[in-house]
């Protein structure tokens, strides 16, 4: 899947397990479409479906949804603790990899007139996809929710879509707000008391829109502005809606946010602003639930902010950045918090790409031993590679943490986050130059019959040959931006392990040497005089640096232990 959607509907049904799966089972009917999670909540009596696809056939899988959803769940009979207008309450469209906005308001409007033409189902279009400004928002769209739909036959309350009538149909079925927008949060936080009314209180404290001002306490008359619309006293974070509710469930009450812009109000900003807004009213905070899918920069980028007040290296793995977000939030605070099952990447990654990866290292040393000629000398040059970046930037990190030398950590940790994003580079790249010698053998055994068969083949030949050479081309070239790492951790990184500064550097060596190694055999066949000039003469280049480069490294390193 190169270009991606995500879809997440919100259907009006959280209790009844066979409906809930009925009505998701559809989505995969639909040829490239992939159903990544579902997620019932019984309070609510809602349940959260979200799927992934290409532009060509999201809006199709969502079709099928809406439609099944209408058979299955009544709404003139439905009750819950969350606000809902529709058997398909909200579907909206986010873009994901390889598409725009623009892609996904093209759906969404696609969509909704197949709802309203083919089901007989009204609604309306909200956030980036809403014909009309005051319909951005999705709480005017769904004012008065299901019990107030008899203002779809108003001129005020027209649908975008379908159908301005209130009959039988609509009864049962509802209406349904069908949008593009970018990743919005759904996010709990949890309290240690039992009070709604409280709980509601913290909420109006943060959210954006705030709580209505009053003439006096709680019960006095409303203030109003010239035009006589309610003042308003807005919250303390922007681009947040929320309220306060009691969950039977976990016996706790909590505040139910909706971050939907984590570019303006991150949730560990969230976070931390419902901590002390909690404090102050004398309730504490005990964690936090995040609901659904999310990307993984929310919690990379919670850990970041965590380990920037702590005065802690960033450049540490995805891995650690999720454990540490998970205990800074305290998101295992009511349930455990599997990554693998909640974050979309980890989720639509296709683990078949990077069989190597997938390997031990006991398992990876036996197949590179084995009579396979791939893994060969390109991808252990990569992974030389890997392993030269990943000593010098735990230098890097070592260093940050050096007792005396707290006032730098910093200037340790910024070198330590270029590390790990040139050591992801080339961990990409160990599995990339076997499956390009796989892409030569390929080529190799096309048909040869006619000759257009053997033009083919032998044009295949020479793409399958230059992706062959550009990939350890880039293995040398990263490895050379990584032996900058080796170097400055050598030269004023923790004294104690010059030495693992020392080996990186020799490490990162290998790895560009075994990388021209590598191009350079496969030059040979390739016809283009001038793409193979420039080759060996950026590999003569390279050779002679990386050595004056290692050998500095190395002085040094002889330097400090000589001391």
């Amino acid at each position: 899947m190169d270009r991606l959607i995500e879809c997440v509907p919100n259907i009006s049904e959280g209790r009844r397990d066979d409906v809930i799966q009925a009505i998701a089972a559809v989505v995969e009917t639909v040829e490239g479409v992939k159903l990544l999670d579902v997620d019932p909540g019984r309070s609510t009596n809602r349940t959260v479906i979200t799927f992934v696809g290409p532009p060509e056939t999201v809006g199709e899988a969502a079709f099928r949804l809406i439609k099944k959803a209408s058979e299955l769940i009544d709404m003139s009979k439905h009750r819950g603790e969350h606000p809902r207008m529709g058997a398909t309450d909200v579907c909206p469209f986010v873009p994901v990899r390889g598409v725009s906005m623009d892609d996904c308001i093209e759906v969404a409007h696609a969509l909704g007139q197949r709802v309203g033409a083919e089901l007989g189902i009204p609604g309306y279009f909200y956030e980036n996809a809403a014909k009309a400004t005051d319909r951005k928002n999705l709480a005017v769209c769904r004012k008065g929710q299901y019990e107030g739909l008899a203002k779809l036959t108003t001129v005020e309350g027209a649908p975008d879509f379908g159908p301005p009538v209130w009959n039988e149909s609509v009864k049962k079925s509802g209406a349904t707000a069908i949008g593009a927008r970018d990743f919005l949060i759904a996010y709990n936080v949890n309290l240690n008391t039992t009070s709604a009314r409280r709980a509601n209180a913290i909420a109006f404290d943060i959210r954006e829109s705030g709580r209505v001002r009053r003439e006096g306490g709680p019960g006095s008359p409303v203030m109003k502005d010239a035009q006589g619309e309610p003042m308003r006293e807005p919250g303390s974070l922007k681009a947040v809606k929320g309220i306060g509710w009691y969950i039977e469930e976990y016996g706790i009450a909590q505040l139910s946010l909706n971050l939907t812009d984590i570019q303006v109000t991150p949730v560990h900003i969230a976070f931390d602003e419902a901590c002390l807004r909690s404090q102050a009213r004398g309730i504490r905070v005990t964690g936090s639930e995040l609901v659904g899918l999310l990307p993984l920069r929310v919690l990379t980028d919670a850990a970041d902010f965590y380990l920037t007040k702590q005065e802690r290296s960033l450049g540490i793995s995805d891995a650690e950045k999720v454990k540490i977000a998970v205990k800074s939030l305290g998101l295992d605070d009511l349930a455990p918090f599997n990554p693998e099952e909640r974050v979309i990447e980890y989720i639509i990654a296709d683990k078949g790409l990077t069989p190597l990866l997938e390997m031990d290292l006991k398992a990876f040393a036996l197949e590179t031993a084995s009579e396979s000629p791939a893994p060969g000398g390109g991808s252990i040059a990569a992974y030389a590679g890997v392993l030269g970046t990943s000593l010098a930037t735990m230098v890097a990190n070592l260093s940050a943490h050096k007792r005396g030398w707290d006032d730098r950590w910093k200037e340790f940790s910024d070198i330590a986050v270029r590390g790990m994003a040139l050591q992801g580079q080339l961990l990409a790249l160990v599995d990339a130059d076997t499956a390009a010698f796989n892409g030569i053998m390929d080529a190799y055994g096309l048909p040869k019959s006619s000759e257009a068969q053997k033009s083919t083949r032998t044009q295949a030949i020479q793409d399958a040959t230059r992706h062959a050479i550009d990939v350890p081309m880039e293995v040398a070239r990263i490895s050379m931006l990584s032996m900058e790492v080796a170097e400055k951790m050598a030269e004023f990184g923790n004294p104690n392990s010059i030495t693992d500064a020392g080996v990186g550097a020799m490490a990162i060596r290998v790895g560009v040497m075994g990388a021209i190694l590598n191009a350079r055999v496969n030059v040979i066949d390739l016809t283009d005089a001038a793409y193979v000039a420039k080759t060996l003469e950026t590999c003569n280049a390279m050779w002679k640096e990386v050595h004056v480069r290692e050998a500095a490294v190395l002085a040094r390193v002889d330097a400090v232990l000589n001391a």
